[in-house]
This record gives structure tokens, C-alpha cells and sequence, in this order.
């Protein structure tokens, strides 16, 4: 069962192509990878999905739904959600007034049970009365990721989540990738430049080169193909011939 999908995905911003015909599906509980060099457009293919960017051509759906019209709220509503490379966390105001908040702001609020559960899930280790402007790069896309577990979304986006981490940070995002998908049945789209974590978490990945897929299989597969290697460390394909 496909939970997210879109057709024919191509976005022009200020006279450039960013997107050019851009077609990717998500299963039911699948973990995806989307990697490419800087410039892709991976993350504004991000934009497009979320519904933060609505000036494009083609389709988006969820769970057979077409999405393409809504806004980024109301696609939140619906079981869509996504991070941002860099934590969106209100600063002034402490760990649990931020979960606090996160509640309220949802309709149907979730049950106090669900934000702690939600807050253990992702190994939250900063305490309550912390202010989140304080907390270090890890506990902030922690509490970020469970604000948006709280909504129970079908799919979540997350953009680069491993940025800015180190080993042991990384196989924390590792767990918490691996559990949502196998143990919840929650789908995840995931944008990465470490290939090493895609390799671990991802059962298929699409590459981006200049605003078009140009591969996509199982991690193993792909990184080894001569066009991937020429997009990630600029060589030239016909250097890499039978490399």
C-alpha cells in the first residue's frame, strides 16, 4: 500500500528548473531514503510534499488521496508531517512548555499519556524545566520529532536529521528511524548525506542530481552505480567505467 506518492514533480524558481518530472512512492511502514549533492532539490522536493511550496506542476497524494491542493496544515492533519535540516523549537520557552504547546495546537489535543509517551519514545533526556533554547543539536530534533509523533502521522519527512551529529548521536536517530517504521508501521521519507546511516535504515533510495532521479533500488545497488558516484565526488562517468 502506497502512503505517499507523487507524479510528474517539476518546480521552476526565479527562471530555474529545480524539479524536472520527479516521480517517488512510500509503503505502508517503508523507510526511504532521498540522497543527492547539495543542490539537488532535495529539500525543495521536501517543500513540495509538505505542502510549504503549492507553485508547482504534478501530483501528490496520500494514501490514494490527491493532496496537491492543500496547504501544509491541513496535509498535517492528515498524517503528514516533516522536520526542517535545522530544529524549529521555540526558545523562550522550556521542554515541557513546548510539548505542552504542541498539544494544544492539535485537534484532537493528545492525551498527556501520549506526550510521554511520545517524549520517551525518542529517548528525550533533557528535563522538563530545560529551555529549549539551551539544549544541544540531538535533544532539539528529539523534542522536535515528538511534537510532531504526537499528531500520530501515517508518514514523516525528515531532512537530514543526522546532520551536525556524532557516531554514537547518529545511531540514536538510527534506533528511533528503525522503531518508528518496524514497531509503529509509521512511513518515512528521509533525506541524507550520510550514505552510510541510508545504507543502515533505508530499503530503497532515490537519487537526485540537478532536480531529476537518477537512480533507485535497494542503498548496496545504488551507491555503486557510475552516475551516483559522479554526482556525490564530481568524477567523471566515463573514469568510472568498470571501476
Amino acid at each position: 500500500m502506497q502512503v505517499l506518492a507523487c507524479s510528474n514533480i517539476s518546480l521552476e524558481l526565479g527562471g530555474r528548473q529545480i524539479l524536472s518530472d520527479v516521480n517517488l512512492s512510500v509503503g505502508q511502514a517503508e523507510v526511504v531514503g532521498l540522497a543527492g549533492p547539495n543542490g539537488a532539490g532535495k529539500t525543495s522536493l521536501f517543500e513540495v510534499l509538505s505542502g510549504r511550496n503549492l507553485s508547482h506542476q504534478g501530483k501528490v497524494e496520500l494514501n490514494g488521496v490527491d493532496i496537491t491542493s492543500l496547504k501544509m496544515h491541513e496535509r498535517v492533519k492528515l498524517g503528514l508531517v516533516r522536520t526542517f535540516q535545522r530544529p524549529v523549537v521555540p526558545a523562550t520557552l522550556t521542554v515541557g512548555e513546548t510539548l505542552k504547546a504542541a498539544r494544544k495546537a492539535f485537534d484532537p489535543k493528545p492525551s498527556r499519556l501520549r506526550m510521554e509517551w511520545v517524549a520517551e519514545f525518542v529517548h528525550l533526556n533533557a528535563h522538563m524545566d530545560t529551555p529549549t533554547g539551551g539544549l544541544e543539536t540531538l535533544e532539539r530534533r528529539k523534542l522536535m520529532l515528538a511534537c510532531l509523533l504526537a499528531r500520530e502521522p501515517k508518514i514523516v519527512l525528515l531532512d537530514e536529521p543526522a546532520s551536525g551529529l556524532t557516531g554514537s548521536e547518529i545511531d540514536e536517530i538510527d534506533l528511533i528511524v528503525r522503531k518508528l517504521a518496524q514497531e509503529y508501521g509509521i512511513s518515512v521519507l528521509l533525506i541524507e548525506h550520510r550514505l552510510e546511516l541510508l545504507a543502515m535504515v533505508a530499503s530503497r533510495v532515490l537519487v537526485l542530481d540537478v532536480g531529476e532521479i537518477i537512480a533507485e533500488g535497494p542503498p548496496d545497488s545504488v551507491f555503486k552505480l557510475p552516475a551516483v558516484r559522479a554526482a556525490y565526488f564530481d568524477v567523471p562517468i566515463e573514469s568510472l567505467a568498470g571501476a
